[in-house]
């Protein structure tokens, strides 16, 4: 690989240096893929002159994975390393270390099984020349998984309004982006539409997906495809309320304590025109009544506690931006 540093031009007879970059690298026994993935890349990095880092981080695999990966490495130089997870955490914890080991400012998540040309790498760079925070790809062509995609991405864009097609493909980001996004445990798959609502620009560009030639797909299963629906609507939550809980909170307590009253005031009227009880009788419609108006006020004690955790947390995320701009 080429030790120069790349440069591009972003106006006519302006020519800048392109900020750092990194291919952060996620692998989970892929041990078959190896070779094949050090040389593609090798052979890229090579005919673009591109000057970045390569980041692998295997994630806890039992097949040498990790031996291979750091042999294939130690042949590219300093610029390519090695990370290990002594076992499987999953691949957003895989991703927050391969940032970790980098100081690059750009980040480009690239899969370790192939079904992505390494040819992607300069095209994603070019579009994060024009400003974009983060730059996803939009699978096209035939690939195994493509109605079960097609369905979690058009629920993703109903959800959540999303400027992009494909949610979980590779995609190349600005660090300041990730340092800004909390990510929990297989998160990654919402990383764009979390930083979009936070006010990151979005945009895509069409990539193909090739046959897996070696290993096998990791993320397969309908219990799978069942838990990313769940999170989908976990993550929905998060968005829409995470600012405003009182919102939530506050309003489902309004609608219990308000349905609570108004059954309280038919069993008034319906006991003061001497009107014969339901089948049931009054008491079990008290005891209704006093259950909806108490779970009415502890929802809104909920969503008071709530407002005041999320101010705790607006003012702690002004604290850690300005103590960014001082570093």
């Amino acid at each position: 690989m080429r030790a120069s540093r790349c440069r591009h031009s972003t106006q006519a007879g302006v020519v800048t240096a392109r900020a750092r970059f990194a291919v952060i690298i996620p692998a989970f026994d892929e041990v078959e893929n190896m070779p094949a993935l050090f040389a593609a890349l090798r052979d890229t990095f090579d005919k673009h002159a591109l000057d970045g880092d390569i980041v692998l981080v295997d994630d806890g695999s039992s097949d040498g994975t990790y031996a291979a990966a750091a042999q294939e490495a130690g042949r590219l130089g300093s610029h390519a390393r090695v990370a290990r997870h002594r076992r499987n955490l999953g691949k957003t914890e895989a991703i927050l270390t391969g940032a970790r080991a980098t100081d690059a400012d750009i980040l480009i998540v690239f899969d370790a099984d192939l079904q992505h040309s390494t040819e992607e790498i300069p095209r994603f760079l070019t579009k994060m020349d024009e400003g974009w925070d983060i730059v996803t790809g939009r699978k096209v062509g035939k690939y195994e998984k493509k109605a079960v995609s097609s369905v979690y991405n058009r629920i993703s864009r109903l959800l959540f309004d999303v400027p992009v097609r494909d949610l979980n493909s590779m995609k190349a980001f600005r660090r300041e982006v990730l340092d800004d996004v909390a990510l929990r445990h297989d998160w990654h798959r919402f990383f764009v539409v979390i930083a979009y609502a936070r006010g990151f620009s979005v945009t895509e560009i069409d990539i193909e997906l090739r046959p897996r030639v070696a290993g096998r797909s990791k993320y397969t299963g309908t219990g799978r495809v069942a838990s990313s629906v769940a999170d989908l609507l976990v993550v929905w939550l998060y968005l829409k309320f995470t600012r405003k809980p009182m919102q939530l909170f506050g309003g489902m307590g309004a609608i219990s304590a308000g349905i609570g009253l108004i059954v309280g005031i038919i069993a008034v009227a319906l006991r003061a025109m001497n009107i014969l009880p339901p089948p049931i009788g009054y008491r079990p419609l008290l005891g209704l009544v006093v259950l909806l108006i108490l779970v009415g006020i502890t929802l809104f004690g909920f969503g008071f506690t709530a407002e005041m955790i999320a101010t705790l947390r607006s003012e702690l995320e002004e604290m850690r931006r300005h103590d960014h701009r001082r570093g």
